[in-house]
């Protein structure tokens, strides 16, 4: 769009004209702005976000990781290997 302004012999009918096509496109871009926005919205309510946010999913993982090393520290100690041992011999014997 030039920065030129047309203007007419009375001085007034140029100016005119251009904020009228001004106005005119601004009211396009707010009309197709907000068209977007509504089906958004529309979208959003029909078919919700599901899952976790990023933040939310790295807690979750955090706490899985922490969940999966204790496990693994429980069975490698001694008393539960002893305990595992006993109970795949058991079972050898009864069949």
């Amino acid at each position: 769009m030039s920065d030129v302004i047309p203007i007419n012999v009375d001085g007034k009918a140029g100016l005119f004209l251009h904020a009228k096509q001004r106005a005119a496109e601004f009211y396009e871009q707010g009309r197709r702005e907000l068209c977007c926005l509504d089906a958004r919205m529309r979208t959003l309510a029909a078919e919700p976000e599901e899952g976790a946010a990023t933040a939310e999913y790295a807690v979750v993982l955090v706490a899985a990781t922490g969940f999966a090393a204790v496990l693994i520290a429980v069975l490698k100690s001694d008393g539960i290997k002893t305990l595992l041992t006993n109970l795949v011999r058991k079972a050898l014997n009864v069949g």
